[in-house]
Formats: structure tokens, sequence, C-alpha cells
């Protein structure tokens, strides 16, 4: 994307992002051009209207080294979801007020997105002095001074410039440095995420796109997943303040370029990710403030606009605890959103009302992939108290127990609770040897709570039971048959991990496939084991000329029949030899007995040999060979058999 300079982006160079706000014609962008030389103004439209309406991107390297990325926004109410794009990711606001006209209604607004957003450090700018008598500007200073009490800008340093003579210029460059190195480093968060508020094409180079890299690191070849459509890309090539670079961390204004990816695939608000690390939702769990100088109550189920990072989505405001929402007040409340979009606990949002629209509150996220609420629940609330104020254990002990018996995979966990590596590990390690949760799935790392792992062990035997007490002549359940039954739709690995420890606890028995309480038995009632004798005694009688057990005499079978045909093959004494077909075992181990002293003094057999020895048709006769192939007492060679080795 250009030519590679010597720019260090790694080690301990501090990277701070500053971002304008304030009201319209404030001289926002003349600010940023005289402090660097860059007009952010890009557009032909901005130019001709002499009003910012884009988002717009500059640098300037401080007098200590560090080189400072700056965002400038629009000030235009109409532009206003365009001031909240660009303040995602900023580390240190500059609100900008011209002295001719002091504080105005964009200039309140901007500074409530900024505390909703959380931005903590800042300094206010006073403009255009060069138009007013020094009398105006200290009555413009009192009232600035008035406006902030109480603000996060309370304390902060006031500059006083002219962009249009320069006065001050040289001042402030040496305030913003010596405030600069102030502001603590962004934590470099779990994963790369970049949300994307420009997107453009590059002739031989394809689609880029920009934003602020908010967290995490990226490196040039890496794979990465566009969200929330979720495309796969690789990244050809880095910039950050129009150089090229071989990495990228928190804190920098970024350049992508994409590989096989179009221009047309993007809008403003998807995110760049690290590959496969998010997961896209229509539902997000919060905490919401209601701002004070709202002038009527958030009612339930209110349209909003919702703002979090690059993104402007129409959502529904779902008040948890209550009916309405007072101005100042705050609480739980789920955002139903009309398009899906990526988030992490902790990220902060602002939302608009629909109409008219203005500032109404914001605040920050709770749960990134929530289930839907109920409103007024107990558990609902309690569950949304431990993620805004539990520990690390505490939040992510409520995130396995969402998942009921489905269980959280470790990656699941990371991006649910926004944990780096190590501070999970050291989670995971806490709750497994507290027991409050199980590895129920070792291979993929899937766990699962206690309360569930152990109620659905409770329920397994409890089927079972159940099972016997209805159908007692059955030796057990399948296994599959005893999963399906399991509510949750329990996956197969932790539902074998259940069945190990049952039968380890010597509450179950496993018999191949089939499943059974260890102390119940197949026991025969008086009149049961009279049909039972009867209908040994047919196939003993019949030899090897057995009928088809649909062919028995119905009575036989509508008392019960089938069922104990069940009990009489699993204790021996009857071989299923085809579907339907049985023979008495004494039956078939004199055939047996007859057919390898024949290959053993012949070699081998012929089927119409062996239909000789039987003297039954080949109704029979065939059924019976291929028994004897299937338990491996010959084997077959094209129209003979043999023995095998082992007789």
């Amino acid at each position: 994307m250009g030519s590679t300079y010597n720019l260090k982006i790694e080690g301990t160079v501090k990277q701070i992002i500053l971002g304008t706000a304030g009201h319209i014609d404030h001289g926002k962008t003349a600010l940023i051009k005289a402090l660097t030389g860059i007009d952010t103004d890009r557009l032909k439209e901005e130019k001709e209207r002499g009003i910012t309406i884009e988002l717009g991107f500059a640098h300037l390297k401080l007098p200590s080294g560090l080189t400072l990325g700056i965002v400038d926004v629009p000030g235009h109410e109409k532009f206003v979801k365009n001031m909240a794009a660009g303040a995602t990711g900023i580390d240190l606001v500059a609100l900008i007020i011209a002295a001719d006209e002091g504080v105005m209604p964009q200039t309140r607004e901007h500074l409530e997105i900024c505390s909703l957003l959380d931005i903590k450090h800042g300094l206010v700018i006073i403009t255009k002095i060069d138009l007013v008598d020094k009398e105006w500007l200290s009555l413009v200073k009192d009232d600035v001074s008035t406006f902030l009490t109480g603000t996060f800008l309370q304390e902060a340093p006031i500059g006083e410039i002219s962009s249009k003579t320069g006065e001050g210029i040289k001042e402030l460059v040496k305030t913003i440095d010596e405030y600069a190195q102030k502001v603590p480093e962004r934590d470099s968060g779990n994963f790369f995420r970049l949300p994307v508020d420009r997107i453009f094409t590059m002739r031989g180079f394809g689609t880029v796109v920009t934003g602020t890299t908010i967290s995490g690191h990226l490196k040039v070849g890496s794979e990465v997943t566009i969200y929330p459509k979720e495309i796969k890309s690789k990244v050809r090539g880095i910039q950050v303040y129009h150089q090229d670079v071989p990495s990228v961390r928190a804190g920098l204004r970024t350049a992508i370029n994409l590989q096989g990816v179009e221009k047309e695939a993007f809008v403003r608000g998807d995110v760049v990710a690290e590959k496969d690390s998010l997961k896209p939702t229509y539902m997000i769990d919060a905490l919401l403030k209601y701002l004070d100088s709202n002038p009527k109550k958030l009612q339930n189920r209110a349209k909003v606009r919702f703002h979090c990072s690059t993104s402007e989505i129409i959502a529904t405001v779902i008040l948890l605890d209550r009916k309405e929402l007072s101005p100042g007040d705050q609480c739980f409340a789920q955002f139903r959103l009309e398009r899906p979009t990526v988030v992490l606990k902790k990220d902060r949002f602002v939302i608009r009302s629909y109409s008219p629209i203005r500032t109404i509150g914001g605040g920050y996220i709770l749960n990134p992939l929530p289930s839907k609420k109920k409103r007024f629940s107990k558990d609902v609330l309690q569950e949304l108290t431990i993620l805004k104020e539990g520990s690390d254990k505490e939040i992510a002990e409520q995130h396995i127990k969402n998942s009921q018996l489905q269980g959280v995979s470790k990656t699941e966990l990371s991006f649910l609770t926004n944990l780096n590596k190590k501070d999970l590990d050291e989670t995971i390690k806490r709750l497994l040897s507290n027991n409050a949760i199980f590895q129920a799935d070792i291979e993929n790392d899937i766990f699962i709570h206690s309360e569930f792992y152990n109620k659905a062990k409770e329920e397994i035997v409890n089927l079972l039971s159940d099972y016997h007490r209805r159908f007692p002549l059955k030796e057990g359940l399948v296994k599959e048959e005893l999963r399906s039954k399991i509510a949750g739709n329990l996956k197969e690995k932790p539902f074998n991990h259940l069945l190990n420890a049952l039968i380890q606890d010597s509450a179950i028995v496993r018999d191949k496939d089939i499943i059974r309480v260890k102390d119940h038995k197949v026991k025969l009632l008086q009149d049961q084991e009279k049909l039972r004798n009867q209908i040994e005694q047919i196939y003993l009688k019949e030899g090897l000329e057995p009928p088809y057990f649909k062919d028995l005499d119905q009575n036989i079978i509508q008392k019960g029949g089938r069922d104990l045909l069940e009990v009489i093959v699993k204790d021996g004494t009857l071989i299923k030899v085809k579907e339907d077909l049985y023979f008495h075992k004494k039956a078939i181990e004199e055939l047996k007995r007859r057919l390898v002293d024949f290959i053993k003094e012949k070699d081998e057999i012929t089927t119409p040999e062996l239909k000789k020895i039987t003297g039954v048709s080949r109704k029979y006769t065939i059924p019976l060979i291929e028994y004897f192939d299937k338990t491996q007492v010959t084997v077959r060679i094209g129209d003979k058999r043999i023995l095998r080795k082992r007789q």
C-alpha cells in the first residue's frame, strides 16, 4: 500500500488516539489543520458546504516523540451518528468550544456521548479567540467552567487558540504532549478487533478498510474473520499513519488491505477480528444508563438507535426489572436488534431516540450472546447482577451454568468472559478444583456445570428405573435411545462421560449398547415362565426347520411372546440366525459339530453338501451356512467353505 518506513509501533512506545468533539463550525477541522497541516475534510460536499460530514483522520508527532492519532468528527446534529462512530477507541478527547458562541447543543450532546463511552481523559480548547475581546473571552471561560462542573473534564486543562492567526498553537501542542504522557496506555485486550469506519479500494491492492484497533495484535499474513457476515480473509498489508508496518496493536489508527474481499461486502460497523474469535448476535444484555437531561421516561419496548463501535442499529429496548426508566436512573436491559452485530463484555454503547433523534443514554455490555430474557424474573436479575459485579470465577461459572447440558467450550468461554488466556486458565482451574464444573469433553474442552451434570446423572437413573418398571422383560435401554430421552439435547461425548461416571458409581451397567440399572434383572411371572417354556419347546422340537416367529400361534405373540423371545435369546437358549428366524441352541450346536467333522475329513464343504447333512431346504441351509460364516466357524472361498484356523 506504499513505501515502507521505519515506524515503530511495538515495544514500549505508548499509542494515543485523540478525538475531537464539539458543535458545528466551532473550528475542529481548522484546528487539526493548524496542528498537523492535514485537511481532514476530504469530500467535495464538505468543502463546498464548509462543514464536516464524515470522519476525518490525521496524526501529529509530538515533541516527546509520541505519535498522536487524531480523529476529526462532524459537529452537525444530523451527523452525530458519525461522531459516535469516531469516538470509538479514542483515549483522549479534545472538546472544542468557539469563543464567539460558547457552549452549544452539540457541545452538550458530544460531551454526554464521551461520558457514556467512558472516556476518562480530555482537554478543552477554546477556538476563534481572534474574534472576541478579552472581556468576552473571560465570560466564555467562566461559562465553560460552569458547564464542565461535575463532568470528567472538570479539572481538564483549557487551551485558548486561533487557528487563523496561529496564536496559542505552540502552547497547545506542549499541553497536549504533557497531558498525553499522563494518559494510561490501554489494555491490549483479548482478541484483535478493528471496527470499520471507512472502506475503499486502491488500484493494484484491492479492498482497504480503516478503523481504530481497539484490542489485540495483528500481523501481515494473519487470517481474519469479517463480522457479522463471518467472511474469511487474509491480511495482505497493514498501514499506520500512511506507512507500511509488519504488525499493529491496540491504540492505533489502522488501514488493512484484505485479500479476496470486495468493497461491496463491507458496511461501516463491520468488525475485522481474529479468525473465528467472535459470535454474531441479535440480542445483547447490558446495563443501561438513562441520561438525566431526558425530558421524559423511557418506556419498555421503545425503539432506539443502538450505537456500538462504529455501527448504528435499530433496536427494541426490553427493560428487565421495570415498566419505565426515569431520567438519571439505570437498569438491566436487553436490546433486540434488527440486524446482527458482534460485541464483547464491557464494550460501551450509546443509544439515541428513534425520532426525533437525540442522545438519550448508554452503558456497557454484560452478555454478548444471551438468550431471550424473561422480564421481572428473579433468576434473570440475579444472573445479570453476577455478570455486572461478580469476580472472573463467578462470571465464568454463570456462563457455564447458562449453557445447562450443552456445555461451554474453552474458546466460547474466552469470548463470553473476554478474559485473556492466562486469566481464563486460572479461572477454569479454580472452578474444576472446587467441583463447580466438570470437563465433559476433554478433546473439545467442553465444561458443564455440576448442578446440571448431577441432575443429568439422576435423570439417567430415573429414566432407566421407569423403563424397567414399564418393560420388566426388557434388558434395558439402547444407549442412543436413552440419550434422546434426556432433556437438554445432551451431546454424545458429555453423555459418555456421564455414563462412565455412573458405571464407576456402580449405579448402572452397560452391556454393549444396552444400558440398565445395576440391580435390574429380568424376572418372569408364573404365566410368563409357562409361555417361555412353550416357545422353547416349539423350537427344540422343530430342530433345523423352525417356524419364522411371525408364523407362531397368534395367541403366543399377543400374550407377550415377542418380549419373551428377547429373554430367551438373551439367555442363549435361542439363537437368532437372521431376521425373525431363530434356532434352539442344541440344534445349532449339534449341526456345528457335524459341520466341523465333515470339513476336517473333506477339507471343505459346499452348500449342497451342507443341505444333504441337514436334510432341510435352502430356505434354512443358506441362513445357517451364513450364520457359521458370521460367527467365524467357517470362511467362504468361492462356492466353498473351509474351517477357520482356530477350529
